[in-house]
């Protein structure tokens, strides 16, 4: 097996970096890596119903779809991802003890008394610590998951805290459950990079060859990965499954309400109700709204030297915008 520890923290690279690994490595694979702030959205999830839209954009939070299914998650510098890559597998089903044994022991080494529970977490005291997904394609498998360790809990439930109630959609919607920090229930205090050390000493027990890094040949073709997928909205957003929204707002205006329906990410049909006034009918400004990216920044293009004031009184553009997401 091949142990790899390397110090890249931009989402769209890692994530793509298991890709990549997953389906051009020639031997096992276990490894360690850290994320940047970001919300990392399950395969089958609809992004938009996941974040909160607001929040992720005022703190700069990466939102980044990964390959596995499962619920959105936050990461952070204080949470740590494992992956483990299998070849050779001839499993048709998914089995989450056989992979986070090793970091349940690992933990339990350190003094952590902690456990499997549920479908896919591992918990201390019965608050989640880690959520993992897999992936099997052909006879090779992909497993990964999550070690909050020091993680900042306010950004977690900030990034994550999107309202379901105003979407109509079928996509697998993330399960909410207490959560809690490794780092707090250690006997000794340790920083995040002895941890880590920790955890791989403790995975590559007996095994020759030591802990690695990506190599340059790889990172290239990771890199190039990033540019046709990982880097993009059409992977990140659009490949949500299609969703309809309602949002509804009180204004300086009148209540303004907004239905959308949502198609590949972008806006097949828009309805803009309320009890506002305006000079021009509010039916042109639907009209601007269809074919757009259901995304602020494409919306906002959309509605440049638009005076939304003449459709919706007392209402500006930015205000306009809060009642789409």
């Amino acid at each position: 097996m091949r142990y790899i520890y390397h110090r890249h923290t931009d989402p769209a690279f890692n994530l793509a970096a298991e890709e990549w690994l997953l389906r051009n490595t020639d031997e096992d694979i276990f490894m360690l890596w850290r994320n940047d702030r970001a919300v990392i959205v399950g395969r089958n999830q609809n992004t938009a119903a996941e974040i909160d839209e607001a929040y992720v954009r005022d703190n700069s939070i990466t939102v980044i779809r990964r390959m596995t299914g499962g619920g959105a998650v936050f990461h952070d510098l204080g949470n740590v991802n494992f992956s483990f890559i299998q070849l050779g597998s001839q499993a048709r089903q998914l089995d989450f003890h056989r992979f986070t044994a090793p970091i349940l022991e690992a933990l339990q080494a350190m003094g952590v008394d902690c456990r499997f529970e549920g479908r896919n977490d591992l918990v201390i005291d019965g608050m989640k610590f880690s959520g993992n997904a897999q992936l099997i394609e052909k006879d090779r498998v992909l497993h990964h998951g999550t070690l909050l360790y020091s993680a900042q809990m306010a950004n977690l439930s900030g990034a994550l805290r999107a309202n379901p109630a105003k979407f109509e959609d079928k996509a697998v919607k993330s399960v909410k459950k207490r959560v809690t920090n490794i780092a707090s229930h250690l006997p000794e205090p340790m920083d995040v990079e002895t941890f880590i050390a920790r955890v791989m000493e403790h995975v590559s027990a007996g095994a020759s060859g030591g802990v690695q890094g990506l190599r340059p040949g790889e990172e290239e073709e990771i890199r190039e990965l990033v540019k046709a997928k990982y880097g993009t909205w059409e992977w990140n957003f659009g490949a949500s499954p299609d969703y309809g929204i309602t949002q509804c707002k009180k204004t300086r205006g009148g209540l303004v309400e907004a239905h959308l329906d949502v198609h590949q990410g972008r806006i097949r049909a828009a309805r803009i109700f309320g009890d506002f006034f305006g000079v021009r009918p509010v039916s042109e400004l639907e009209a601007l709204l269809a074919g757009c990216r259901h995304e602020r920044s494409d919306i906002s293009g959309a509605l440049e030297g638009v005076r939304v004031e003449e459709y919706i009184r007392d209402v500006d553009t930015e205000t306009f915008l809060d009642c789409l997401f």
